[in-house]
């Protein structure tokens, strides 16, 4: 195999493996630095060995077992050069454990340790930003610079989070666990609110000159389908993956040919992925199966689903959709879910209503600088035929706006206002 298919082959095992190979490196060393710098010795050991002697048969356990071998020679130096009794004792331990062959029989233990590592890489000690950076680099398998382009930030800036996230999980001395019943729901509410952050940088980015990132996306579903198989009782996890699969389904139809942003009411919905649209219908029947009260993941799932019912903007059960807004405006009390109501509500029974909604938002503090509220503004403006005061609404959402190609699609609705004027 050549040089650079070995390589390619070598990045596409990391991204598989890295979070089991972490994970399970953890439990032994109980530190998620330590496990990591392991892991990424065992990498180097595959880019160096496996192109020239070949892939092994079970990458996985090959580079597990290396990490692990790297592990005890590290030890056994720290011993020697610090002789402290309590350091040996505690290392010693460790180094058994360490040389513990790996069994097909330790399945259930290497799932629990994945569980056990998206928790703490999304606990509520670490700041949002240091969050969605280290359970990328962690579980995401996804390298600094990666992480940097998809968030358009300087690669120091990920390294800084990615280090002081490590170093405050060691201060906090954080437990390598899942949390008790008691802790769950809202650390839970934190996994997963890392997990739609990355999603929905991917579908929407905030800025840069692409409207959508795909890859940022694949490693959200990567990530929520782990959760849904570590937790198959949970239902806001199977919501929250429902709602992924199915909006991710519309991506090949969000762009055009130059890479321009497509609006839902224009997208040719044939180009739509249906396998995807059949995997979310069945994650949202999953999850109203397992909930007596639908969670805010389920809900915006169950708006999703249609859309992806309908075979046009027209035959869409606009009604409902209003109906599941309501139930997650009250949920949630979010002002950005509000405006997405005003929208709906606009399709059900008209703009004049929707635009009343609107209206009330105008000082409402979270949304101010917002592109979105005076572009909504906009819409609602030129189907009530008042293109003047449309065109400043979407004038002044372009100067809001930081993403490039969102930017271009609102300063040529502009143009056309004042056509339409004209």
């Amino acid at each position: 195999m050549a040089a650079s298919a070995t390589h390619r082959a070598i990045d596409a095992v990391w991204r598989i493996e890295s979070a089991r190979l972490i994970a399970g490196l953890t439990r032994i060393v109980r530190d998620v630095a330590v496990a990591e710098d392991l892991a990424q010795d065992a990498l180097v050991a595959a880019l160096e060995q496996w192109p020239r002697e070949g892939i092994p048969e079970n990458p996985a356990a090959w580079l597990m077992a290396t990490a692990k071998h790297r592990g005890i020679d590290a030890l056994r130096r720290r011993v020697t050069l610090e002789r402290k009794q309590e350091l040996i004792a505690r290392e010693l331990e460790i180094l058994q454990q360490l040389d513990q062959p790996d069994l097909a029989a330790q399945v259930d233990d290497v799932q629990d340790d994945v569980l056990r590592l998206i928790f703490m890489t999304c606990h509520p000690v670490l700041s949002r930003e240091a969050r969605v950076a280290l359970t990328l680099r962690l579980l995401g398998g996804l390298s600094t610079p990666e992480i940097a382009r998809a968030f358009l930030v300087s690669e120091g800036t990920v390294a800084q989070r990615i280090v002081r996230a490590k170093r405050t999980l060691a201060q906090a001395q954080v437990p390598f666990e899942v949390p008790s019943r008691g802790e769950l729901a809202d650390r839970l509410s934190a996994v997963l609110e890392v997990i739609y952050l990355v999603f929905n940088e991917g579908y929407g980015a905030t800025a840069g000159e692409h409207w959508i990132r795909p890859a940022l996306c694949e490693d959200a579903l990567r990530l929520g389908r782990i959760l849904a198989a570590l937790m198959p009782r949970e239902p806001e996890v199977h919501g929250l993956l429902a709602l992924m699969e199915l909006q991710a389904s519309r991506l090949r139809a969000r762009i055009g040919p130059r890479g321009e942003p497509v609006l839902l009411a224009d997208q040719d919905r044939a180009r739509w992925d249906h396998l995807l649209v059949q995997r979310g219908l069945t994650g949202l029947k999953r999850a109203e199966e397992l909930s007596g009260a639908l969670g805010p993941y389920t809900l915006q799932a169950a708006i999703a689903a249609c859309h992806a019912r309908a075979r046009s903007v027209g035959e869409t059960d606009w009604p409902r959709i209003v109906a599941l807004y309501d139930g997650l405006a009250a949920l949630t009390g979010s002002p950005v879910v509000e405006l997405n109501r005003a929208v709906a509500v606009t399709m059900a029974f008209g703009p004049e209503a929707g635009l009343d909604i609107v209206d009330a938002l105008a000082d409402e503090p979270a949304l101010r600088g917002y592109h979105l509220l005076p572009s909504v503004r906009g819409d609602l403006l030129v189907r009530l035929g008042r293109p003047a005061e449309a065109r400043e609404e979407f004038e002044r959402a372009a100067e809001l706006c930081e993403n490039e190609r969102e930017r271009e699609l609102l300063r040529s609705r502009a143009v056309a206002c004042g056509a339409e004027r004209g």
